[in-house]
């Protein structure tokens, strides 16, 4: 499967930023793309795997710079973290010309946009490299009009507690599982990280506040001429003071009859866009399980009907014991099945989709 418009041996830039946090960009690749990653550059976490530092990506070796990367077989540089306010870090503009030089291509799901950058594209030009901005937004003003709401198609939407707990992955996991099952599945990436993975989809939060939804509608009537479920990459968090729009832009755009509830074990705020933020004062808390399906259920209404239909949680921080014993009563607070579909599988979600497949289009029984 091509990135981007060709297979590559990727560097994934995430200097002091190595975490499954800081650096979501990087591990979603590496979790999903990792046949088309050679290195990843930290000088501060060199010599390590990515599997002992994030968990994932097997032995794929960390390293320090550009050099180590291209001896491991790199030919393209993706930056693999996401910053507060969307501009690259100064200091990796040096790595970026850098690659440039080389004749690399440069991927980025950065707000700026490195195609803007005049020193930048002056760099490509000459070397023939190419500079790949996915957050950049399609062409077009296409608004919403409840169009996904007729499909015959089941649309399902990931949504959140709060922002980074695991919506895209559980996108992902729940397409693979419904395809192992002979489902026609299909996955509409709606953020940068999906986009690298999937090789298509819309930035949603690149795009003008009226036209998402509507973005958003094209991509699963799309997905829709080929596929029998639609799973749909959540973006932000119904109660975010941040992020809560571009949530209600995927809930009425994508019409979904199914939703799946997604939540990191233990977090109990809003988790602010600086990770590095200490104060928590100003940090709302999450609502509790049942509560969150509510709402989300009550929202969805406003425009078309749809049911929560179970809870997927991110447990990497816990011991298996203590995970399970957070599933187990997470279904028993949300009232849904629930799950951390990456350590013990999605089965249970891929049921409950299921389930609500079968029983067809009257989204009048989804109460």
């Amino acid at each position: 499967m091509t990135m981007m418009g060709r297979n590559r041996r990727l560097a994934l830039l995430v200097e002091g930023r190595f975490t499954p946090l800081d650096a979501k960009t990087a591990v979603g690749v590496l979790r999903y793309r990792p046949d088309q990653v050679a290195a990843v550059i930290d000088g501060s976490r060199a010599g390590h795997t990515a599997q002992s530092c994030v968990g994932v990506g097997g032995s794929i070796p960390v390293v320090a710079d550009l050099d180590a990367a291209a001896a491991c077989g790199a030919d393209s540089l993706l930056i693999g973290v996401a910053p507060q306010g969307g501009e690259l870090p100064e200091e990796w503009r040096a790595t970026v010309r850098e690659a440039l030089h080389r004749g690399w291509d440069v991927l980025s799901g950065l707000h700026v946009f490195l195609g803007d950058d005049p020193e930048l594209c002056a760099l490509a030009a000459n070397s023939g490299a190419r500079l790949i901005d996915t957050r950049r937004p399609p062409r077009g003003r296409p608004v919403a009009a409840r169009r996904a709401a007729v499909l015959d198609a089941l649309v399902v939407l990931t949504v959140g507690s709060d922002c980074n707990v695991g919506k895209m992955t559980t996108s992902l996991e729940l397409v693979r599982g419904l395809q192992a099952r002979g489902t026609s599945a299909a996955f509409v990436a709606t953020g940068q990280t999906g986009i690298f993975v999937a090789d298509s989809g819309v930035a949603v939060d690149a795009v003008p506040g009226d036209f998402a939804a509507g973005f958003v509608e094209r991509l699963v009537l799309e997905a829709a001429a080929h596929a029998e479920v639609i799973v749909v990459e959540g973006q932000g968090a119904l109660h975010h003071p941040g992020y809560s729009g571009v949530t209600l832009a995927l809930l009425h755009g994508s019409c979904p009859r199914a939703m799946v509830l997604c939540h990191q074990a233990g977090r109990e705020r809003v988790r602010p866009p600086n990770s590095r933020e200490e104060r928590t004062e100003s940090r709302p808390q999450i609502p509790p399980l049942a509560e969150l399906v509510r709402a989300y259920e009550a929202a969805a209404s406003w425009v078309c009907a749809g049911r929560v239909v179970g809870v997927a949680l991110d447990t990497h921080e816990l011991s298996e014991s203590d995970a399970r014993h957070v599933v187990q009563k997470a279904a028993h607070e949300s009232g849904r099945p629930a799950t951390d579909p990456v350590r013990f599988g999605p089965e249970v979600l891929i049921d409950a989709v299921e389930a609500c497949r079968v029983r067809g289009g009257d989204r009048a029984t989804l109460g």
